[in-house]
């Protein structure tokens, strides 16, 4: 019985390995066109695919917009695929992949995920690349335009104009662009790539690049006015007229091949500068307490720039080379200096209503009426923007006719002052016309101890109709 039974059992075990070595023959002549099991081909399953399928799906996904291109000022320009009619195709590298896919280890896949990127073969119109090329303007700023170096004068002061250096190697940014494209590459610096150089200097480039390391050097000023609040730099904007230079505008050496300084250009500046920020008698804008913004001009306030004093710093300063933010010297000074000189610390006058007010800080404390000159007399207290210059106490007021005693006296312009005025049971209103005083603010008693006690000397006393 059993040696029945044996040839069966190997007719059995022949027939499975036969049909076993067929189906895996089998599987490893359809590999040989397909894909094996288990791969991925940047990111799409591609098992038992040809390569024609995959390629499409592959082109399928494939977006690309085109490449953008940077200058070395970072100025960006386009050129989209659609400008060169881009295309692009997997099967090449589809192809070599299958190639050395080994079919007869396809049982291998069982176990084993691949997952590969391959990139296409890119194709666009050369033609149409070149059309874009010549649309690009940077191409028409390339090394067969002519190259200068020369030294202009802008509002900045002078500059070098320097044509020699970062010239574009045109055929080198052609072919970097191409090189991008081909590698599908979203964007491309020109300058990464190396595609700009210094071309050589000539002998004139040379005698130019000497004479504005003299200019550079000559306006390469950092001296600070600290004009208030503002800060002034005396910089290369304002130095760069100071350079002496010829009829034709070219600059003087001296024996020593040095620039020379322009006759009376300190001068020029220094007075220039007083006349901006002198503020005695100028007329000011003010912001009232009642009537809003208005204009009030004269009187002793403000400050007034000591000019042969800061023509002597000036002069030593620049030559020496400081670096410094500085003060002015003033032959007068105000509570604050700059263009704003009477701030937010001053007593306001309004004489046609006969109010004065006294402001802290921004911040009113004192409101009171008060009785000015009498104007039918023509007496009448003089408009201006005028300053607190002493403090007394007791004092004998005395004029033509009068000898007075006040408890607080704050003479703000000449004999003008403001001060209590015992002799008055009433302020305000229209009294100034008949009844005024000699000229000065007379004020009540109470109001006029507050004010004493608060006011400094130099405040300043906006005086106005």
């Amino acid at each position: 019985m059993k040696k029945r039974l044996l040839p069966k059992v190997f007719l059995l075990i022949f027939i499975a390995v036969a049909h076993f070595l067929v189906a895996y023959i089998g599987l490893a002549v359809y590999y040989r066109n397909a894909f094996e099991y288990g791969t991925w081909i940047n990111k799409i399953y591609c098992t038992g695919k040809s390569i024609e399928e995959v390629n499409r799906e592959l082109s399928g996904q494939f977006i690309y917009d085109g490449i953008t291109i940077y200058d070395k000022e970072q100025n960006a320009y386009q050129i989209t695929a659609e400008d060169i009619g881009f295309q692009c195709d997997f099967a090449e590298a589809l192809e070599r992949y299958l190639d050395g896919q080994n079919a007869w280890m396809w049982i291998e896949s069982f176990w084993r995920i691949r997952n590969e990127e391959v990139s296409p073969a890119i194709f666009y119109d050369e033609s149409r690349l070149e059309a874009c090329f010549e649309n690009l303007p940077f191409f028409g700023q390339g090394d067969d335009v002519e190259r200068e170096i020369r030294i202009v004068k802008t509002p900045r002061g002078y500059e070098l104009i320097n044509e020699r250096c970062g010239v574009l190697n045109v055929e080198a940014a052609k072919q970097a662009i191409m090189e991008g494209i081909k590698e599908a590459k979203d964007s491309i610096s020109l300058e990464e790539a190396g595609c700009y150089y210094d071309m050589e200097l000539t002998a004139q480039m040379r005698d130019t690049l000497h004479e504005w390391e003299l200019v550079n050097d000559f306006q390469d000023c950092h001296i600070v006015y600290q004009m208030g609040e503002e800060l002034l730099p005396v910089d290369a904007s304002i130095v760069c007229d100071w350079i002496m230079t010829d009829e034709e505008g070219k600059f003087v050496l001296d024996e020593n091949g040095a620039l020379q300084l322009k006759e009376d250009a300190i001068n020029g500046f220094v007075n220039g500068l007083a006349d901006e920020y002198d503020s005695v008698g100028v007329a000011r804008s003010f912001q009232t307490t009642k009537k809003g913004l208005i204009t009030v001009e004269g009187g002793i306030y403000g400050n007034i720039l000591d000019r042969e004093a800061e023509i002597a710093y000036l002069t030593e300063a620049f030559l020496q080379k400081k670096e410094e933010v500085h003060t002015p010297a003033y032959r007068q000074m105000a509570m604050n200096q700059g263009k704003e000189d009477i701030g937010s610390t001053y007593i306001e006058i309004d004489m046609d209503e006969q109010m004065m007010y006294y402001y802290l800080d921004g911040i009113l404390q004192i409101e009171t009426p008060v009785v000015t000159g009498n104007t039918s007399r023509r007496m009448g207290t003089p408009a201006g923007v005028n300053y607190v210059y002493l403090k007394q106490t007791n004092r004998i007021l005395r004029g033509e006719g009068y000898a007075s005693h006040v408890n607080f006296w704050m003479p703000v312009k000449g004999n003008i002052g403001i001060h209590d005025a015992s002799w008055r049971s009433n302020y305000g209103g229209k009294i100034y016309q008949t009844n005024g005083s000699h000229g000065c603010i007379n004020t009540p008693y109470e109001a006029m101890v507050k004010i004493y006690d608060m006011v400094e000397v130099g405040t300043p006393v906006v005086m106005y109709y």
